[in-house]
């Protein structure tokens, strides 16, 4: 798998046609003294910004009024002559002049108004502008021809890297006018939203393909990456792949004010399916794009880049150009103090391939599958994606989220995986073959479904099996594992309602609240208690190798994040997943993640512990304190002949298990790491 530069920039450059003298100031010796200070090998460039504006002499666009210079090309030459690589920026989604000079290129809503984010009709033009607010365009008709007409004009003036097009969101439906006649030629019921996401899907595949045609009918070797296309909580972009026409999958990601620190990991794994270069994206702004002035802490840089070389990512992290053209020194030396770090550690990571005996058989639902995610990072149960037509047998185990109707095509390949030994633990409505509220289950689970309670929470009571998990031969690296509590505890919405099979006994039980709180009846400040002895169905339970969860516990841990629902969802699947790849003794904030690099016949067990904290409306990774003896057990299909500690370089001691639980496993320890380490395991 070819692989891409791995210490890189996107910078952007969105800029006002009220501001003067555009670029004037560049000078190419202080942009590669700053790309030099930064340890850069590849950085985005722009021709085609936000505003409309070009950055260099287009005859088919429009120049920004104030440009000063050929700035596309200036920065183009700078970085040649050093050795990076320079993609060329376009906007696509969003473009403020094209859409105000051009109403009928912008997409509309069914009811025919411009679709945009925010934006009051009234809107009186010394009123503030709320951030990130544009008119979506539709990608099609005269505007595509546009940018194709661009993109041929800048294939043939400039040696070109590769194109990194931006705003893509095929979950925003079109009814413009070309929309609509193009639906009616095709038959789209313009009634059914599917038919209309189906076009506006092809919509956005046509466009990307006749781009990506230009550019490598001039350019065979340029990437082309399509922004937008790799959110996975957008269901749209995996229904039609929409992915694919990307030469490379960049994971747009501020952690600080996007969802915090635990996306990235869910999304690379699910983008190493595609066996294409992934690239982590983040930025050294403290909230967001186009904060001028704001500095994320450069240990926090550090952090993300290491985190992103142990997912097996390149690293990127955003700037933007002040619009005189000059380069932020201390953003570069920021960013150098993370580049001089990842230098030491890259080939220990990029392009390196998760492995995991635990398959995450994902849904492209947001809550379920990050709920999910986040509980296993946090107990440090590492995982990789499993999914229709794969190979199932690799996996010990496999986790489903609370999705009905997820693994309905799959029926047949689970069967064949249970009956080869593998197990699965399912949440909730992933037991459903649909959400048509059927008592049909997609897995013999041993539970017939009867449907949904009208309380507004419940109680789980957990039983002598999962209260007595602690029991016996004690584990070093599971120490830290809590007890469950043997008195019910709360659960923030009800379960799921099942019945048992004859022959299956429950592994905790569902207690209802007397009666859900209402203005007619409630108690105190929030929920009913439980009333005791009110059974009313399992909580969880075993039947052969699938354990059931009837509560959707990956959107409780979601929207709540209690540890009691963590606690709880790991001791379930721990009854299971007896032998993980990789363990680590680590508090809950750290990480693990181990990766496999068959060509240089070695596995690669990264730990991470930058523990982030909430400052106003940001997570902050301010304090890296060191960790000391960290025990890791390793359970790998190759006889291993030696561990090494990286950056340090120094070799671990080699421990064969001794427990009942790391039978056939190797042990060592980190004697004392901070945000980063990792174990090179050769064989």
């Amino acid at each position: 798998m070819r692989t891409e530069p791995s210490r890189q920039i996107h910078l952007d450059f969105h800029t006002s046609e009220h501001l003067p003298n555009i670029g004037g100031e560049f000078s190419k010796e202080q942009f590669q003294e700053a790309l030099t200070t930064g340890q850069v090998n590849l950085i985005n460039v722009f021709a085609k910004c936000h505003h409309s504006w070009s950055y260099y002499p287009t005859k088919v666009g429009r120049p920004h009024p104030n440009l000063q210079t050929d700035l596309l090309g200036g920065q183009i030459e700078a970085c040649h002559e050093i050795g990076v690589k320079a993609p060329i920026y376009f906007t696509g989604g969003w473009s403020a002049h094209d859409a105000e000079e051009h109403a009928d290129w912008c997409m509309r809503t069914e009811a025919g108004d411009i679709v945009t984010t925010n934006w009051p009709a009234d809107a009186a033009p010394d009123d503030p502008k709320p951030t990130f607010q544009w008119k979506e365009l539709c990608v099609s008709g005269e505007y595509h021809e546009l940018m194709a007409a661009q993109t041929e004009e800048i294939c043939r003036t400039y040696p070109v890297d590769g194109f990194w097009y931006d705003i893509y969101r095929a979950f925003l439906l079109c009814y413009c006018d070309r929309c609509r006649a193009g639906m009616q030629a095709d038959g789209v019921d313009t009634r059914d939203l599917l038919q209309v996401e189906a076009y506006r899907a092809r919509t956005i595949q046509r466009h990307a393909q006749e781009l990506t045609a230009i550019i490598r009918g001039r350019h065979p070797d340029a990437s082309v990456y399509f922004n937008g296309l790799t959110m996975i909580e957008r269901p749209q972009n995996f229904r039609y792949r929409l992915h694919r026409v990307n030469t490379k999958n960049d994971l747009e990601d501020l952690p600080t004010t996007w969802g915090g620190y635990d996306k990235f990991p869910l999304r690379a794994k699910v983008f190493h399916r595609e066996r294409k270069p992934i690239v982590a994206m983040s930025g050294k702004f403290h909230t967001a794009w186009g904060e001028f002035g704001g500095f994320k802490n450069p240990e926090a840089i550090r952090f993300e880049a290491a985190s992103m070389i142990a997912y097996g990512a390149s690293c990127n992290f955003g700037d933007h150009l002040h619009p005189l053209g000059r380069m932020d020194t201390t953003t570069y030396r920021n960013i150098g103090h993370a580049f001089t770090y990842v230098k030491q550690i890259e080939e220990f990571g990029v392009g390196g391939l998760p492995e995991a005996s635990l398959g995450f058989w994902a849904s492209y639902e947001l809550e379920a599958d990050e709920g999910l995610a986040r509980m296993l990072l946090e107990e440090q149960i590492d995982f990789d994606i499993a999914g229709p037509g794969d190979d199932l047998s690799r996996f010990e185990t496999i986790v489903v989220p609370s999705v009905a109707g997820l693994l309905s095509p799959a029926r047949d390949e689970l069967a064949a995986y249970l009956a080869g030994g593998g197990s699965l633990v399912v949440v909730a409505d992933g037991l459903l073959d649909s959400a048509a509220g059927t008592a049909d289950t997609v897995v013999p689970c041993g539970a017939r479904y009867t449907g949904r309670p009208d309380v507004d929470v419940d109680y789980t009571l957990v039983g002598p099996q999962l209260l007595d998990a602690e029991g016996g031969e004690e584990d070093r690296l599971l120490h830290r594992r809590s007890a469950l509590p043997a008195t019910p505890f709360l659960n923030y919405e009800p379960s799921l309602r099942f019945e048992l099979e004859d022959g299956v006994s429950p592994l905790a039980a569902v207690e209802d609240p007397y009666f859900s709180r209402t203005y007619g009846r409630y108690c105190g400040h929030q929920n009913t208690p439980n009333r005791p002895g009110l059974v009313v169905g399992p909580a969880a339970w075993r039947h052969g190798s699938i354990i059931g969860v009837a509560h959707r516990l990956d959107r409780l841990y979601y929207h709540h994040g209690a540890k009691v629902h963590r606690d709880y969802f790991a001791h379930l699947l721990r009854m299971v997943h007896t032998e993980p790849m990789a363990e680590a003794a680590l508090p809950s904030a750290g990480r693990l993640s181990l990766l496999h690099q068959p060509n240089e016949r070695r596995y690669v067990a990264h730990l991470l512990y930058g523990p982030p904290v909430s400052r106003g409306r940001c997570q902050v990774i301010e304090d890296l304190p060191p960790l000391h003896d960290v025990d890791v057990r390793l359970r790998l299909p190759q006889r291993i002949t030696s561990l090494r500690l990286i950056p340090d370089g120094v070799e671990l001691e080699i421990r064969t298990g001794g427990s009942a639980r790391s039978v056939g496993a190797i042990e060592t320890t980190v004697p004392r790491f901070s945000a980063h380490c990792a174990i090179v395991a050769e064989y």
